[in-house]
């Protein structure tokens, strides 16, 4: 199981570590507009799911910007990013910083995703800063789970990886 800290804190993280190989596990989050989303609705594409503890906070405000304009040069790819977050807050977040690439979704309901991905900081109740790359076929080809969750993600080694096995 992937070690995660928080500031410091060891934290235990709460479902099934996924794996490069590993058939990507199905999970239902909540769209902005409280409508249901699972990794199905998006079946036949190449995701990016970029997951972050809150979006108000620096480091994943900058991760989403981030992915929000690599997005934009990534032919073939959808840009997910989750987090606890209420669907309310990632509504208003993004318009005011004019997100239009990436699809925020919200894990607050019941932690679906977390838990399918091995994700939840039990003692937080936040997911842990990761990155998964599900290809077309569903399979997982590259997985990040960010020992310090505080730190950034390896953004160049998910893009340079992208650009390799997808058309972007």
């Amino acid at each position: 199981m992937a070690k995660v800290t928080f500031k410091g804190n060891p934290m235990t993280l709460l479902g099934e570590e996924v794996k490069e190989g590993d058939t990507a596990p199905d999970f239902t989050v909540l769209a902005n507009d409280l409508s249901k989303v699972s990794l199905m609705d998006t079946k036949g594409k190449v995701r990016l799911i970029s997951v972050i503890p809150s979006i108000d906070t620096g480091v994943c405000a900058e991760q989403t910007r981030r992915f929000n304009e690599e997005a934009a040069n990534l032919d073939n790819v959808e840009v997910l990013t989750i987090s606890c977050d209420l669907p309310f807050a990632q509504r208003r977040w993004t318009a005011d910083k004019d997100i239009e690439n990436v699809q925020t979704l919200s894990d607050h309901k019941d932690l679906s995703f977390g838990k399918a991905y091995g994700v939840v900081m039990e003692e937080l109740r936040l997911l842990a800063r990761s990155i998964f790359v599900i290809d077309s076929n569903d399979k997982v080809t590259y997985t990040e789970y960010v020992s310090e969750g505080t730190d950034h993600p390896d953004y160049e080694a998910v893009l340079n990886h992208l650009k390799e096995h997808t058309n972007g």
